[in-house]
């Protein structure tokens, strides 16, 4: 058998001795009453059942509620300090067993046990008062509050499980983001060397067929011809095992010769109220660098369109002596704008801003994203060439400062300043691609499987919770009117003593009636049923006391014809 944890001995312990300073209280108080089974008895008890509970909750709630059994059966008194043990048992039961039906077993049993005691040993109505209301409320209403801390606890416990869950999912989702990126850079990259290297072939061809060339001079160029070819099908082999196949949640969906003008005006074409100017000369952009900004621009506008149908974006190209500056800004959506998020005029993102961090970086430039002005911006820095040895991830320039990468620029167009408001595009688009938007789950059988989970378990809580507002509640109305009816009898037949010296025998009863109770007692002791009475008269019961929960003596007076013939005093216990 394992040992068990230093702290969960020192709760047992620290428990038990909770228990045992109340069972011991209880002894001193009770007088003289029988240290072996009043106080060794329950301590050993206690000993065994609370680390017990543990395992066998419902054996332990058992066994403490047997000590309250032999309170029921003690001729002094029925209470004891001993329910509170039997509290501290059940509300254990509650917080330790998930299920309802074995605990609610347990329960009845012992309020059976109760009951059947007391009628066995035939007890006062005061017995029954405590069996009935006490022992039943110190088992039933602890197993509820147990249960209801048991879902709390759960609730807890399973929303920062799925708080983890959540973040390793954000953790994977980035990451794929990067491959992702990652892999469309590289088939970038075998676009354009491909093609360099299909012409390098093309060239050697060419000199193959010069005639100044000797024949050794046609074998090398063959050889290098040859080589070359095999180098571009390994490029494409290679770039096709790291490149995802093109299907439904790739993303691809990238027009290879799209430029950012091509991007902006499929943009307003599908009524996106897009602003745009480039400024300064254009200068000669590596390819790479191209695509980089298409697919910042291309990253933004989907966002755009996504997060704030209907605002303002935009888009601002600067070209600098080494660099270029790329900054798309959308404003705050318009209460009740236009929503055409169903399609999108810039689809084929769908990487997120993880995977266009990882693909600026690669290139040598830097990405600022946050929010700006009430709306949204994303604003970059690219060099005009890619270094020889990219920038690893993490070392960027940072987003307010100026980018560190170097490169040439030669002008070669002059800048283009434009706009669009829903006008028609100033070149032919290519067809739209759908953008997906979130939509909210309002169907359990759609609803992830986190979202299912938790919502279980937050039903679990209420149910328990409304269990443990109502069970109290169903309990008080059947039990209470029970009370009452108890207390009422015992408080309306109470013959105090100074009135019962006044009582003088050979008296009517009609002289007595301002003296006496407005009835007598019906549940006497059997002792006091079984006293003999004096030959043809009829003998009425009274408590000599108010005491609800203890033991009073009873006063017994014989009539014979209305007329009192006998009294007496019976102690509350057998002689």
């Amino acid at each position: 058998m394992p040992l068990l944890p230093a702290r969960t001995v020192l709760g047992d312990v620290a428990l038990w001795g909770v228990l045992a300073a109340a069972t011991g209280y209880g002894f001193r108080d009770a007088g003289a009453a029988s240290p072996v089974l009043d106080l060794l008895l329950p301590l050993a008890v206690l000993a065994v059942a609370v680390p017990l509970s543990r395992r066998r909750p419902g054996a332990a709630t058992v066994l403490t509620n047997g000590l309250c059994v032999l309170g029921l059966a003690d001729s002094a008194t029925p209470a004891n300090a001993h329910v509170l043990s039997l509290a501290a048992l059940s509300c254990l039961l509650g917080a330790r067993v998930a299920a309802a039906r074995g605990p609610l077993l347990v329960l009845v049993w012992c309020l059976a046990a109760d009951v059947a005691t007391c009628a066995v040993l035939r007890v006062q109505a005061v017995w029954w008062f405590y069996a009935l209301t006490v022992l039943p409320a110190a088992l039933l209403l602890p197993w509820l509050a147990g249960r209801h801390w048991r879902g709390r606890r759960e609730l807890v416990r399973e929303g920062w499980r799925l708080a983890r869950k959540l973040e390793e999912r954000q953790h994977l989702v980035a990451e794929r983001a990067r491959l992702t990126e990652r892999a469309d850079i590289a088939a970038d990259m075998h676009d354009f060397l491909g093609h360099a290297l299909s012409l390098v072939a093309l060239r050697a061809g060419a000199l193959e067929l010069s005639p100044d060339l000797t024949d050794r001079d046609r074998t090398d160029l063959a050889e290098l011809r040859g080589t070359i070819a095999d180098a571009v099908e390994q490029l494409r082999e290679t770039i096709a095992v790291l490149h995802d196949p093109p299907g439904p949640g790739t993303g691809t969906g990238l027009h290879t010769k799209d430029t950012v003008e091509d991007l902006l005006g499929r943009a307003a074409a599908f009524g996106a109220p897009v602003r745009w100017e480039r400024c300064g000369a254009v200068p000669t952009l590596s390819p790479l660098v191209e695509r980089g900004m298409y697919r910042i621009v291309q990253e933004a506008l989907t966002n755009a369109v996504k997060h704030a149908p209907g605002s303002v974006i935009r888009v601002r190209i600067t070209h600098q002596a080494d660099r270029t500056r790329v900054s798309v800004v959308n404003a705050a959506p318009p209460a009740g704008g236009p929503a055409y998020g169903a399609e999108g005029p810039a689809a084929g993102g769908g990487r997120g801003l993880a995977g266009l961090r990882e693909r600026v970086t690669v290139l040598g430039g830097s990405v600022r994203t946050g929010p700006y002005q009430g709306g949204f911006r994303v604003a970059a820095v690219l060099p005009h060439q890619v270094p020889a040895r990219p920038r690893r991830r993490g070392a960027g320039t940072p987003a307010s400062g100026p980018g560190t990468a170097t490169g040439t620029a030669t002008g070669t167009r002059a800048w283009t300043r434009g706009q669009y408001d829903g006008s028609a595009p100033p070149s032919d688009t290519a067809a739209p691609h759908p953008v997906p938007h979130p939509a909210p789950y309002t169907d359990t059988a759609t609803a992830p499987e986190s979202a299912r989970r938790l919502a279980d378990v937050r039903s679990a809580a209420r149910r328990r919770s409304v269990a443990a507002a109502v069970a109290p509640v169903a309990a008080a109305a059947f039990f209470v009117p029970a009370a009452v009816f108890l207390a009422w009898l015992l408080t309306t037949s109470v013959l105090p003593p100074s009135r019962y010296d006044e009582l003088t025998t050979g008296r009517p009863r009609a002289e007595l009636a301002s003296l006496l109770p407005a009835r007598p007692y019906p549940f006497p002791p059997g002792h006091a049923r079984s006293l003999p009475r004096p030959p043809g008269t009829t003998c009425d019961f009274y408590r000599s006391g108010r005491d609800l929960l203890d033991q009073v003596d009873f006063y017994r007076l014989c009539w014979s014809a209305n007329t009192l013939v006998a009294k007496d005093t019976v102690p509350a216990s057998r002689p």
